[in-house]
């Protein structure tokens, strides 16, 4: 039975006024497709009349959670709003009040203290609960966290997420289950941690049109990257050091070949440029074939190897997109990046280059920023994306055959007279310019080092292939792109 409070409130209002109760975008389209569309309604009517008259005293706004995941962030959350719910509703007069904490394991200890009756390992009973107003998604992965967020939205509650796989999935199923349902999505955490690099684009930056990204947004291979560079370890030892040390997983193929980063990055892309940029369509390249040898020629050189993801605004409808090992000069903001800390560098094209830095991932630094969107949500109800979604075919990203850049090329030849013009030759009939080329050592095979003037990487790798065919060359060539200075 619904209260009679709220039909005695329908009675009294006319439809417009009712209507009008739910603000400027209506009465929530999946509200409006509903077979029991008037007694839903009312519910729903019920419930904010009640929640305006119940939460809001002067300017002091509550929001009742429901968590979703009581893992490391999960426990990140609950140990930042026992420590500083206080301080945050008299900064910003939110009360942040968890009401539930939902996972499939409530008996291993935490290391915090959390009243009993808060755990549950029914998911169903925080959805279903019409006193919470925001889940909160911490269980990682595909499913069961995408069905368990559009039920969460289609139950009338926010979602808050640092779930970055599932939103680079399912990224216009989510933004669209958020609109006709009339509920705000969040997602701050899911690309570098604590830096605020989603709201700085959405908010700070809203006039601007951002032109570039580069993105060192993976702390793992960062660690390894800098290991080699700093300790001169190889691959594979500077590899064991980050599991050793609790910063890459027992298989760490998802960070290690760039997958991270590609989510990540479609996130960033689909946000700046104003469509969705799936997984699929960004060129990804892990950086397992990096060698000392790489790593001390960039040294010579004046470049740092830094794995990034990288997109930049072509026109009004495309972009480049891709995930690859990069040369940084060193000289650039970038370059200065170690261990695990993550970095955006951004070009907008009224505020010109900026640079965003701090720490991409861990317990609390993924937990501030979780914290920082209920706050949001708080004071905005809208969500991540206010707007419509823009059509699919809106923004291409360009295919990487067609993608233009200067590369470094480290190509194991036989050490005999002749086979740096036959490499020179290859590189000449694909229309590839050598702008320098080092071979200081000698014995049966050595590293011949050459740097390119701007090409297309389909006629580099096309010469590539052709290169490696050759009887005189041992293995397959590296090849990594130049970041040009700024």
């Amino acid at each position: 039975m619904w209260d009679l409070d709220a039909f005695a409130l329908a009675k009294r209002l006319s439809r417009k006024q009712l209507t009008n109760l739910f603000g400027s975008t209506g009465i929530p389209a999946c509200v409006r497709k509903s077979k029991n569309y008037l007694t839903i309604f009312i519910n729903l009517l019920y419930c904010k009349h009640s929640k305006q008259k119940g939460k809001k005293r002067g300017r002091k706004v509550q929001i009742n959670i429901g968590l979703i995941g009581f893992g490391t962030i999960g426990c990140g959350v609950v140990k930042i709003l026992q420590k500083s719910a206080g301080l945050i509703e008299k900064k910003t007069g939110v009360r942040l009040c968890l009401k539930r904490i939902a996972d499939l394991d409530i008996t291993t200890p935490r290391g915090i203290v959390v009243e009993p009756e808060l755990l549950t390992t029914k998911v169903e009973e925080i959805i279903a609960d019409d006193d919470i107003d925001v889940v909160i998604e911490l269980i990682g992965g595909y499913e069961p966290a995408r069905t368990i967020v559009l039920s969460a939205m289609r139950a009338g509650k926010s979602v808050v997420t640092a779930n970055k796989a599932l939103l680079s999935r399912y990224w216009e199923e989510i933004f669209q289950t958020a609109a006709e349902c009339g509920v705000a999505f969040y997602a701050e955490a899911s690309v570098g941690g604590g830096i605020p690099i989603i709201s700085s684009i959405t908010q700070g930056l809203v006039a601007n049109e951002i032109q570039e990204i580069y993105g060192i947004i993976n702390g793992t291979c960062n660690y390894i990257l800098t290991k080699m560079s700093e300790e001169g370890l190889d691959f594979l030892e500077a590899l064991k050091q980050a599991q050793a040390n609790g910063y890459a997983e027992a298989d760490p193929a998802f960070d290690i070949e760039g997958i991270d980063t590609a989510h990540k990055l479609s996130i960033l892309s689909s946000i700046s440029f104003g469509g969705h940029i799936p997984l699929e369509s960004i060129n990804t390249q892990g950086i397992t074939r990096i060698t000392r040898l790489d790593i001390d020629y960039a040294k010579e050189l004046g470049f740092v190897i830094k794995l990034l993801g990288i997109a930049k605004r072509l026109s009004a409808n495309e972009i480049e997109a891709s995930v690859h090992p990069a040369m940084i000069p060193e000289d650039h903001l970038l370059s200065s990046v170690s261990d695990v800390f993550n970095a955006i560098y951004m070009v907008g094209d009224f505020i010109g280059p900026m640079m965003f830095y701090g720490k991409g991932a861990g317990q609390l630094p993924t937990a501030s920023a979780i914290v920082g969107d209920l706050v949001m949500l708080a004071h905005q109800k809208k969500g991540l994306i206010n707007r419509a979604l823009p059509a699919k075919d809106i923004i291409s990203v360009r295919k990487r055959d067609s993608i233009s850049s200067k590369y470094y090329l480290r190509i194991t030849a036989k050490d005999s007279t002749g086979v740096l013009a036959s490499i020179a030759g290859i590189l000449g009939k694909y229309g590839i310019s050598i702008a320098s080329c080092i071979q200081k050592e000698r014995g049966q095979f050595v590293p011949i080092i050459i740097l390119t003037h701007e090409a297309k990487e389909g006629n580099l790798r096309a010469a590539i292939a052709e290169i490696d065919g050759l009887p005189v060359i041992k293995d397959k060539t590296v090849c990594i792109s130049l970041v040009a200075r700024t």
